[in-house]
């Protein structure tokens, strides 16, 4: 019998799907192949939690920073992906984030930046001038003057047009933005891909904090996924190359799966409307059901503030209910196992010990 502790925290549901995905052929249908980052590894509930910390100092606190998205690619993302940038290609290792809305890769001027990262990945610099497609972004370029306000930061004429992200714990990556070829798969038809690519605007990180270049997690950068005109998604669709849509596709115990850019067609998908007019991809909880029992949700409780809805996020590794919601949830769940002895770790998580097997 193999004795276990277990805590009730409640994961992110994402719906499972068979790895036959059918995409509509029209669009330029595009599929993103993500591996798990924490796949295999034993991680406690503090470190997970501490990783989520993080991310939601970001992504809740509304701090007003030069450019929208978060990314940290050493503490916050789960997913992460290879992809092709420049020309000739170099593949690099970045985040597939859904909260975040800049991609950025670190750069050649990055002298503090880890030459190897996540399970000793061979990490690369990239070098607009080792691309013959790479050009720097100025502060005369549309782009710069949205997602900056170049009015406001002093960024004018043929400057570069830099960024700064700075993160809850007080870490930063810093740099300047540039456009390059970003090489992804394309569905072609009877499921098989070919290479696609698109012109796309991202950060070149030049320069980070120390505990954000030094960290054994660190990979190449972040794919912002997120819902804004800067994020990687909206480029591609902005310039016809795929359709505004994107599926998470989950696979398999230890996580990973693709990211479908375009439509999908699966006749067994369900949908659910996001709430509109909220900066990430929100939606509004109705109920939560242990069993056969529905407990239906107030609307009063996701649809007040200007947080509305749950947040859909790939980069958080546990999901998180306010406690009008998680208290009688709990108190359901253990009304089944009344002979539980409960436990409190770090004085948060509600658990119990369990001897038996469980899984497959």
């Amino acid at each position: 019998m193999d004795s276990r502790f277990f805590c009730l925290c409640f994961l992110l549901l994402v719906l499972n799907f068979d790895h036959t995905v059918v995409l509509a052929n029209g669009g330029g249908a595009g599929v993103i192949k993500v591996s798990y980052k924490f796949a295999g590894s034993e991680r406690t509930l503090s470190a997970l939690r501490a990783h989520d910390d993080v991310r939601h100092l970001n992504i809740l606190a509304g701090v007003d920073l030069p450019l929208g998205g978060t990314g940290r690619p050493d503490a916050v993302g789960l997913y992460y992906a290879k992809i092709g940038i420049g020309t000739p290609s170099k593949d690099y290792y970045v985040q597939v984030d859904t909260g975040s809305d800049i991609t950025w890769v670190n750069c050649i001027q990055c002298h503090e930046c880890p030459k190897r990262g996540y399970h000793g990945i061979e990490l690369t610099l990239y070098d607009p001038k080792d691309s013959l497609t790479g050009k720097l972004i100025t502060c005369d370029q549309e782009f710069c003057k949205e997602i900056i306000r170049t009015s406001l930061s002093g960024c004018t004429g043929n400057s570069s047009c830099l960024y700064l992200e700075v993160y809850g714990d007080g870490s930063y990556s810093m740099g300047y933005f540039v456009e390059d070829i970003v090489q992804y798969d394309q569905v072609s038809g009877d499921l098989q891909t070919k290479s696609a690519n698109g012109s796309v605007i991202f950060g070149c990180g030049a320069g980070q904090s120390e505990d954000l270049g030094s960290s054994d997690d660190a990979l190449d950068g972040v794919l912002g996924f997120g819902k804004t005109n800067s994020s990687m998604l909206s480029q591609l669709a902005s310039s016809g190359r795929v359709r505004k849509m994107f599926a998470h596709c989950l696979d398999g115990v230890n996580g990973g799966g693709i990211f479908a850019i375009g439509h999908v067609v699966q006749p067994q998908v369900n949908t659910t409307p996001l709430v509109p007019n909220q900066p990430h991809y929100n939606v509004n909880m109705t109920a939560v059901q242990v069993g056969l029992d529905v407990r239906n949700l107030t609307t009063y409780i996701y649809t007040v503030g200007d947080n509305k809805g749950a947040i859909i996020d790939s980069g958080t590794t546990l999901a998180y209910l306010p406690e009008v919601i998680y208290l009688p949830l709990v108190k359901k769940i253990l009304s089944w196992q009344s002979d539980l002895e409960l436990r409190t770790l770090h004085d948060i998580y509600t658990c119990f010990d369990y001897s038996g097997r469980y899984g497959s």
